[in-house]
């Protein structure tokens, strides 16, 4: 198979040659000599640029960390990482219109925007030749990797082996652990319950550390606004497929923008809203200003995604107040209803990490790809070094002293020793090593229990639970889930019907929220009627297509 404009050079065989690892002519030009000095050019130590656009962070390059270090050592390779700022789209977009991308790209949610504008290049052949690492990795996913044209573009994250519960939450409604201990750390299911307690909280703490109490955060920036629309279907005990929910008897997906449990998520806003609990200026921040305002103590109540709120809980721990830190709830609309907020087991084939077009030398990314995924190195990246960052028992079981996960919660040590550049968003690994050790420390019951602190374990027995993730229900298996991960080819129906959609949420839901409450079923129906004026019934019949198709093994 052909890549794009460029040749890679087979491995030349003479007695006096050496093997080269990296022929990159570009656009046929000429061929480096096989020779020893080609070979030395080829291990060279070379800096690629990397972008990611799924989360904020520090830019910088790799080899300013430890564990950067030690994989330039191996393989002569560093990046110079680049994270997103302002406009997903308009960043994508201008990398598309000058067609000169970095080297590698995480494009997060703007996957079908790169694919369309063709600005990845297939990698079977370079896997195939220069990658068995990653090839075996993924072996038990291969089948659902390709595109439709039968290339691989993308290298999705965490191929899983072994199943291993999140310890760390995800989806939930969090609130302030000093609520819960005003009242006597009531039982939280509905979420009636929970604003009844952030009310009565507020009432009789108009304010925190010398600023006005916040009863109630949302977050609406960019392509995080899913933030604002996925608790809809979760507080009517459904889990999150995207813009659907698919019903677990007949397997038919309907669309949830207009659904009575979207209409009542929004309609308890407003009331929220109409009683002076809900931050206004949050319907219109930016995330970085959202995660500022949590980081305050100030804040008494959010929905959000564990891996989203990083930074503040960070911040929060720092501080040293364990009443302005937060435990998360899987909130239902009434009780008796069960949760679904744990994602079941599922390998999302629409994010992850793909090659570009510009890069200089595909050969030597996935040289390096493939060397990082080796069972040594992925324990390198997650634990980091043994001695240092963590400890083997007898029993050859990882933990980590007191004094390690200590270390490992300062925002400035996971920086600079590099475990804030590669925890996430490369080719890697997840679930249980060989040796039956879990690949993240924070989901290895040892390491877990060690880091709680004793705020943790006050609230952690006040409602029965070891670990935080306890709160949840079980997942459900679903063949077909998540929806909400099959590829759309920019331009297609069900791509345009979820830009629309979205564009109609943006300007509708937060005018929903703020109206005066007896205007508000008015003003649901009129978004309901423009809602309808899409192509629901189009968008629903490629949501069952993709349904039916995973239920016959077929990757969509």
């Amino acid at each position: 198979m052909k890549i794009r404009t460029r040749s890679y050079m087979p491995f030349a065989m003479a007695l006096v040659l050496a093997s080269l690892l990296a022929g990159c002519a570009k656009d046929g030009g000429d061929s480096a000599p096989a020779s020893d000095s080609a070979q030395a050019e080829a291990s060279k130590p070379v800096t690629f640029t990397y972008f990611n656009a799924a989360v904020a962070g520090k830019d910088g390059n790799t080899n300013e960390t430890v564990l950067g270090k030690l994989l330039e050592e191996q393989t002569g390779v560093n990046f110079k990482i680049e994270h997103l700022v302002g406009d997903l789209n308009t960043k994508l977009g201008v990398m598309v219109a000058s067609g000169e991308y970095p080297d590698v790209v995480v494009p997060d949610s703007g996957i079908d925007k790169m694919l369309d504008a063709k600005a990845f290049i297939p990698l079977n052949d370079l896997i195939d030749r220069y990658a068995p690492n990653l090839k075996k990795l993924y072996a038990p996913y291969w089948d659902q990797m390709p595109s439709e044209d039968g290339n691989i573009y993308i290298i999705p994250f965490a191929a899983s082996h072994g199943f291993v519960p999140d310890m760390y939450q995800p989806g939930a409604f969090y609130i302030q652990r000093g609520v819960l201990k005003e009242f006597g750390y009531p039982k939280v299911k509905t979420l009636d319950e929970y604003f009844d307690l952030i009310k009565r909280y507020k009432e009789k703490h108009p304010q925190i550390n010398g600023g006005d109490t916040i009863g109630f955060e949302t977050l609406t920036d960019d392509w995080r606004f899913f933030t604002l629309t996925n608790p809809a279907p979760n507080l009517n005990g459904l889990p999150n497929e995207g813009e659907v929910y698919v019903d677990k008897d007949t397997h038919l997906a309907y669309a949830t923008g207009d659904k009575p449990f979207m209409k009542r998520w929004i309609r308890k806003l407003n009331e929220v809203n109409s009683q002076g609990l809900l931050d206004k200026e949050s319907l219109v921040a930016k995330y970085d200003q959202y995660i500022a305002k949590l980081s305050t103590g100030r804040v008494l109540g959010f929905f959000d995604y564990g891996w989203q709120i990083i930074p503040a809980m960070q911040n929060l721990a720092q501080a040293g107040n364990d009443d302005r830190q937060f435990i998360g709830f899987p909130l239902v609309f009434d009780q008796g209803t069960k949760d679904q907020y744990l994602d079941p087991p599922t390998f999302a084939t629409n994010r992850g990490i793909g090659i570009t077009t510009s890069a200089k030398d595909p050969v030597r990314i996935i040289q390096y790809f493939d060397n990082m995924v080796k069972e040594e190195n992925q324990k390198l990246l997650f634990w980091g070094e043994k001695g240092k960052t963590y400890e083997v028992g007898e029993n050859g079981r990882f933990f980590r002293t007191e004094a390690q996960i200590k270390q490992a919660a300062s925002p400035e040590f996971l920086q600079s020793y590099g475990f804030a550049y590669y925890s996430y968003y490369w080719p890697m690994g997840a679930g249980l090593y060989e040796d039956g050790n879990a690949y993240f420390p924070d989901r290895q019951p040892e390491v877990v229990e060690q880091s709680y602190t004793e705020g943790d374990k006050t609230i952690l027995e006040a409602y029965g639970l070891k670990v935080f993730t306890d709160v949840y229900s079980p997942p459900e298996t679903r063949k077909w889930y998540p929806v909400w991960s099959a590829n759309k080819q920019q331009g297609s129906p069900e791509q345009v019907f979820e830009q629309k959609k979205t564009d109609l949420q943006r300007k509708a839901f937060p005018r929903l929220i703020l109206a005066s409450p007896d205007q508000f079923d008015a003003m649901w129906d009129e978004y309901v009627a423009a809602f309808n004026k899409l192509n629901v019934k189009s968008y629903e019949n490629w949501a069952n297509g993709v349904v039916q198709d995973r239920l016959d093994g077929k990757k969509r």
